[in-house]
């Protein structure tokens, strides 16, 4: 791996702590119980930490393939779970989702930034930004 990739996986790694970090502190600091949906979120998230945080000590991108697979199904899961929230033809779905209505919005920053957004962006930013690296080390 060559420098800029080397960076490149250490913002993927950041990222995935960062999103960590943020679900900890809307469940734990704010008090909003997390839903179905946003569990299922979580599961796949969480493991990025340990699975990038190992790429990037030993500099390996391919010890990271889980990782993509793990944000690409939370990309579906994330998208899923934001047009539940925001589009009222699905609202009803999430309404039987578990204890946590999987519709309910906790936060709606702009009219548009609800949790589920703010999870598909970590996981597109950490997928995209992997799939660059495989890119950028295979026309080497």
């Amino acid at each position: 791996m060559n420098i800029k990739q080397e960076r490149l996986l250490f913002i993927i790694w950041a990222q995935s702590l960062v999103a960590t970090l943020g679900s900890l502190f809307y469940s734990e600091v704010m008090g909003f119980v997390p839903c179905e949906l946003c569990w299922f979120q979580r599961i796949l998230m969480y493991p990025l930490i340990i699975i990038y945080g190992y790429a990037v000590v030993k500099k390996d991108i391919k010890l990271a393939l889980p990782g993509a697979i793990l944000s690409g199904i939370g990309i579906v899961v994330s998208v899923y779970h934001y047009l539940i929230q925001k589009l009222p033809s699905l609202s009803s779905v999430g309404e039987s989702c578990g204890l946590v209505p999987c519709n309910v919005t906790y936060v709606n920053y702009f009219g548009f930034i609800t949790i589920p957004f703010l999870a598909l962006t970590a996981f597109t930013v950490i997928f995209v930004l992997h799939v660059i690296i495989i890119l950028q080390q295979r026309s080497h």
